[in-house]
């Protein structure tokens, strides 16, 4: 593959040469070519007669393009969530918020302003601009390292297409009381309800208390200081309900041309049954619903089927069953049921660490499952291992016991433009 310079050891030949479909390759090849080209300064700091700016730049949206020769719906401001730090500006201000520059490991880190990136929403830059305007009337000081205390932490701002906002504030409680968080809550609520914050016209603010570097909403809930709990995304015909911690694709218009290409690889129709395995909050099965016959979704996370079934619920999707627990012990019981002959396509968008082997032992042992899509947001990493233990021949050691996959298509799907990453859907069939 175009972005590694040799062939990744234990690929077979038999799927290798098939692989790519049309024009993949050269556009791969051509998107890596473009970030060589843009990568001429450093990716260290260097002497302050220079672009913060642009530094910046050059980390996050390294290539820049004008993309004319490819269609895509959003090209610019296109994420939906940003995630904003606080640090050390390159003045030195601690109250500083917006995306690191230079590593912890040379010391050269520096907190740097977001609102010259392409990727990144006018919206989103206003509220971290005024999160910055607030922490810096705040008598508290910021965290910046656990261990040297500070209190301000991350801002996350998250929008949908309608020009809602939900922002969420990370705090560090330290050893402040209960009446004394009560104080700093109603502070930051009053600055963006009737102070200067108020431009910023947010639909909902949450405030989360976290002594770690990640708390999810069980470990220490979000608690919503105004406005609506949710905001709701459009997609593909489907109202998808937000929160703070929800997993959503963070390009809306890329997510849609996402899923649309699935639905064309897969080719599902109304004699199939669809198979969302490790499906998350269920949106792309959702989303392809009324395509197929029915969709069955395996999740391992409760919280997340529970959002699947409710977003079925709320759209009147009555084709779709949601399962919680391991993939490799639910899809044998699951398949059992169902009618014999019956196509049964199966898809699949695991996060970067991809597949579990246990999912893919699954996968490959169960013989129903003859079309399988995989999503993959980082080709080069362990859907590499994945692929070659689908497409290997049958092997008994390693419990791999059904027929192998043939790759017969990849597409690549840019989901974030201006960057070097990009989403790839692969076609498998047996």
């Amino acid at each position: 593959l175009p972005w590694r310079a040799r062939k990744p050891p234990g690929w077979s030949q038999l799927f290798l040469g098939s692989a790519c479909k049309g024009n993949f390759t050269h556009m791969i090849a051509k998107k890596c070519q473009r970030r060589q080209k843009s990568q001429k300064k450093p990716r260290h700091l260097g002497p302050l007669d220079d672009s913060w700016q642009e530094r910046l730049a050059d980390v996050v949206t390294p290539l820049r393009l004008s993309y004319e020769e490819q269609l895509k719906p959003v090209i610019n401001g296109y994420r939906n969530k940003s995630t904003f730090s606080v640090n050390r500006g390159p003045d030195g201000n601690p109250k500083t918020v917006g995306y690191y520059l230079g590593t912890w490991r040379d010391r050269n880190m520096v907190c740097v302003r977001s609102n010259h990136l392409k990727n990144i929403p006018k919206k989103h830059s206003q509220v971290a601009q005024y999160y910055e305007v607030f922490l810096r009337q705040s008598p508290l000081e910021p965290c910046l390292l656990f261990p040297e205390g500070g209190y301000w932490r991350e801002l996350i701002a998250h929008t949908n297409s309608q020009g809602h906002t939900m922002a969420i504030i990370t705090f560090h409680p330290r050893e402040l009381r209960q009446e004394e968080l009560c104080v700093e809550k109603e502070t930051v609520k009053k600055f963006f309800t009737k102070g200067s914050g108020a431009v910023c016209d947010l639909t909902s603010l949450y405030f989360q208390e976290s002594a770690m570097t990640r708390c999810s909403h069980q470990q220490s809930p979000y608690q919503l200081l105004f406005g609506e709990p949710h905001i709701f995304e459009d997609l593909l015909g489907l109202k998808i309900r937000i929160f703070p911690d929800a997993f959503f694709q963070v390009n809306t218009a890329g997510a849609e041309m996402l899923y649309r290409t699935v639905g064309e690889l897969s080719g599902v129709n109304s004699n199939t049954i669809l198979l969302d395995i490790c499906c998350v909050t269920g949106v792309m099965g959702l989303s392809l619903a009324q395509y197929t016959s029915q969709v069955l979704g395996i999740e391992l996370m409760e919280q997340a089927v529970e959002d699947a079934r409710w977003t079925a619920a709320f759209n009147g999707i009555t084709n779709c069953e949601f399962h919680t627990g391991r993939a490799e012990k639910i899809l044998p019981q699951l398949l059992k049921s169902k009618e014999d002959g019956q196509l049964i396509v199966a898809v699949v968008n695991p996060a970067q660490a991809g597949l579990h082997y246990q999912v893919v032992q699954a996968i490959r042992n169960c013989g129903a499952i003859h079309i399988l899509v995989f999503v993959s947001c980082k080709p080069h990493g362990e859907t590499t291992r994945n692929i070659i233990e689908l497409c290997c021949p049958p092997n008994s050691a390693k419990k791999l016991l059904g027929e192998r996959f043939v790759l017969r298509q990849a597409v690549p799907v840019d989901l974030f433009p201006h960057t070097p990453h990009c989403e790839l859907v692969l076609l498998f069939t047996r």
